[in-house]
């Protein structure tokens, strides 16, 4: 008797191929059910319809058809057990030898602007799913294929062992399977997590409350060279069948990425995400935290106002730029060695510039406001998991705590400085004028170092500039030491018990302060 395989697939990328190799070269007979069987045979492929070889009609608009113990019974057989043959036989059984299976798009869907939850819901495969476990629990005895990619492998496989599939081949495809489901599961409770209808919900201050569970499944984008060290090894994975972020990302030139690279871009998309579009603005970032950021009246001004802020550790950096790269710009980043460029565009005469950098790698990522909607960080024994910091922090909402009060351009330098700090490791400080930062103190295990090196770094730049800090002065030392720089405005997250004395200070020597109630450390 010919050998059975089930088809039944949502993405019909290389399914008529597979089929026509199927009966043709190799002597399967093939069922299957709804818009699969309708497009093989519109191709002239012979296909038996899961309804005719079940007698069941499919029912309830489509949703129940392959559900049926003929199918079912096929899948789950032990073809080497006389008592499954035995049930077999006596139930007009035919046991199944491949099963091809893909899911309704439920990522696609809720990836689409305005799906509804009912649409999103709708979307949710039983039957697929109930397909693939079976078949992957079985796989001693067929083979079970969840995705296009595997079709060539297969059919190879089958030619080169003269029609059998090896025992190794079908682990792995059952463990691709399991994989394939509880991906699709995940993002099914992730997105039932907070469906559409909680954003029409009554506003609140009160932060979300974190989820009973949570999984993190992901798949593999790249091999990468090595991890954060060449002694350790690193992957690259996408989180859901969709690419979105850095796996949509278009890579114009360039070496491919590494685990550092990768880890500097997110940071310098967090960075840039804080700049609206209005006006130019560029970061370089070593290590994760910037060395240098400016705004200015073009994109080009903007990153050499940004790179001059310190051109020594802009060497070997990243730079990230929130409008598309245009060929003057393109000429001022090819004057120094970069590692990455991203931005949201980048122009024709941009790339043929770019391009005479043929190492450099540049990225066009067109979103680079859309972070991932939690962070997750790996401890012994499980996992933290928050809420990103992506708090927009308005200068109407601070408390200004001096008697010396600050203008409207001196709000915007202090709003300015204080978007930056939160994206510099703790203990961070920030020294900044006219758009431009000037002296950055990152990672330092007290605030004073970090405030001595800041002005260290900005000199006698300090004069009139502003000095952000993402946590409070718990003594005035820091303030007076910013007064004696010449700093004329302080901005900070308050909540010491002994914020009085930075007041008190500020008002002695003549300074703006201003109090944000938000605290922005970055570990």
């Amino acid at each position: 008797m010919a050998r059975l395989a089930l088809l039944s697939v949502s993405d019909k990328t290389g399914l008529v191929e597979l089929a026509q190799a199927l009966v043709s070269n190799l002597g399967f007979e093939l069922i299957s059910s709804g818009g699969t069987a309708r497009t093989l045979a519109e191709a002239g492929i012979p296909v038996t319809k899961v309804s005719d070889y079940t007698g069941s009609p499919e029912i309830l608009g489509g949703r129940v058809k392959t559900l049926h113990p003929k199918i079912h019974g096929g899948i789950l057989a032990r073809q080497d057990l006389p008592e499954d043959q035995a049930d077999l036989a006596d139930n007009g059984i035919r046991p199944l030898d491949l099963v091809v299976v893909n899911l309704y798009p439920f990522e696609q869907t809720i990836a689409k602007d305005g799906v509804t939850l009912t649409e999103a819901i709708e979307q949710i495969d039983i039957g697929g799913p109930t397909l693939l476990r079976a078949a992957a629990k079985n796989h001693r005895y067929l083979t079970v294929l969840c995705n296009p990619a595997q079709y060539g492998n297969y059919l190879e496989t089958l030619r080169s062992h003269q029609g059998d599939v090896p025992l190794g081949f079908r682990q792995a495809c059952a463990r691709a399977a399991f994989w394939h489901t509880a991906s699709y599961d995940q993002a099914i409770a992730t997105y039932l997590t907070q469906p559409p209808e909680a954003a029409e919900a009554p506003e609140t201050t009160e932060a979300p409350a974190m989820p009973a569970q949570w999984a993190l499944t992901g798949h593999q984008q790249a091999t990468l060279r090595y991890g954060e060290n060449p002694h350790q090894t690193a992957a690259w994975y996408r989180t859901g069948s969709v690419a979105r972020g850095w796996a949509g990302a278009e890579q114009l030139q360039g070496k491919a990425l590494s685990y550092n690279n990768l880890v500097d871009l997110e940071a310098a998309r967090r960075i840039i995400a804080e700049f609206p579009v209005d006006r130019p603005a560029a970061a370089v970032l070593k290590h994760t935290n910037p060395c240098g950021a400016a705004m200015g009246d073009t994109l080009a001004s903007a990153y050499q106002r940004a790179y001059d802020a310190d051109s020594v550790s802009a060497f070997g950096g990243i730079v990230a730029l929130n409008r598309p790269i245009d060929a003057d710009t393109a000429q001022h980043l090819t004057g120094t060695f970069l590692e990455c460029i991203v931005a949201p565009g980048c122009s024709t005469e941009a790339q043929g510039v770019l391009a005479k950098k043929s190492n450099l790698r540049v990225l066009v990522l067109e979103d680079l406001h859309t972070g991932p909607a939690q962070a997750v960080q790996a401890i012994a024994g499980g996992f933290l998991l928050q809420n990103p910091d992506t708090y927009r922090d308005d200068p109407a909402t601070w408390q200004m705590v001096t008697e010396a009060q600050p203008t409207d351009n001196d709000l915007a330098e202090m709003l300015f400085a204080w978007r930056l700090v939160k994206h510099v490791k703790s203990n961070a400080i920030v020294v900044t004028n006219q758009q431009q930062t000037l002296g950055i103190g990152a990672g330092q295990m007290n605030r004073v170092g970090s405030v001595n090196i800041a002005l260290a770094q900005a000199g006698a730049k300090t004069q009139g500039a502003v000095l952000a800090s993402d946590g409070f002065f718990p003594f005035d030392d820091s303030v007076r030491a910013a007064a004696a720089a010449g700093i004329r405005a302080i901005v900070q997250p308050g909540g010491s018990r002994r914020d009085d004395d930075s007041i008190k200070a500020a008002n002695e020597l003549g300074l703006i302060m201003a109090m944000t109630g938000v605290r922005h450390f970055l570990h």
